[in-house]
């Protein structure tokens, strides 16, 4: 019985531990109040969203490009990469959203709440509101 007892806890404790690992992987992982789709306030058609540790800059006619990103205080550091390495990626990230220069964006996170997220560099201001 005592080695039944131990198989019982074992693999209860295994199914415990699978659990929480999956429900964080859902969550977003490092993403924590990022989590989720933001659209630039002013634009129909600007969004960036957060999942884990990767970014996206989309744009609604299709165009995208990934980052890797990390929340480090009040500051958001991306490192963006074009798959393509077409010159319309870094138009887009740099001018289109103003964020520069795409292989190094560091801007301060000023709020950041469940509908809103304001972003700041060099007197710059990005307005987002939750999607």
């Amino acid at each position: 019985m005592a080695r039944f007892s131990k198989h019982l806890i074992l693999v209860t404790s295994y199914i415990f531990l699978l659990t929480s690992t999956l429900s964080s992987c859902q969550e977003g992982g490092n993403a924590g109040d990022l989590l989720g789709q933001w659209r630039l306030e002013g634009y129909e058609d600007m969004y960036v969203s957060f999942s884990g540790t990767i970014t996206q800059f989309r744009k609604a006619n299709g165009q995208q490009v990934f980052a890797k990103f990390q929340h480090v205080g009040d500051s958001l550091f991306m490192q963006c990469s074009s798959i393509y390495q077409e010159k319309t990626d870094t138009i887009m990230v740099e001018n289109e959203f103003g964020m520069k220069p795409l292989t190094n964006i560091r801007v301060r996170i000023d709020a950041l709440d469940g509908d809103h997220l304001t972003l700041s560099k060099n007197g710059q201001h990005w307005l987002f509101e939750k999607y």
